[in-house]
């Protein structure tokens, strides 16, 4: 089942955000890691997803997020705008790669389908090990990744 907290109306998937990922699994090294990156501290590193009632900081005030839910859509990809200046503006350039590349693809998949495709991508392609968005090399095994986008 599906869980729908994790399907963030933009298109990227929350089930391989760093954030939630690091909250799901209690991965304190991955907290910190993550806090330094984002200029934060461990503990603020949490997340159940876009659409959850415990939404990470960062993510919580999008405008992407309000434009969907206005509109009533579930997403970007229901949207004939788009990429509208909303993405064209958004503020992590990795990010707005990907949703570049994965709303075309919820688009032709549909969700159920895009989420299985999102959660392969997202997996080592030596021990299959998840990953998450913006990792550059597994945390299990060491292979590098080659970016999604």
């Amino acid at each position: 089942m599906i869980n729908q907290n994790l399907i963030a109306p933009c298109g990227l998937y929350c089930g391989v955000c760093g954030i939630h990922v690091a909250t799901k699994n209690g991965d304190e090294q991955l907290k910190e890691k993550l806090a330094k990156a984002y200029g934060d501290t461990p503990d603020k590193i949490n997340c159940q997803g876009c659409l959850s009632s415990s939404v990470y900081w960062y993510c919580r005030v999008c405008s992407v997020k309000s434009c969907v839910l206005e509109k009533g859509y579930a997403g970007c990809h229901q949207c004939e705008s788009f990429p509208c200046d909303k993405i064209d503006n958004f503020p992590v350039p990795e990010g707005k790669r990907n949703i570049l590349r994965a709303i075309p693809l919820w688009r032709k998949l549909g969700t159920e389908e895009f989420i299985r495709a999102e959660e392969k991508l997202f997996s080592c392609v030596n021990c299959g090990t998840g990953l998450f968005r913006g990792a550059r090399k597994c945390r299990r095994c060491g292979t590098l990744v080659a970016p999604a986008y």
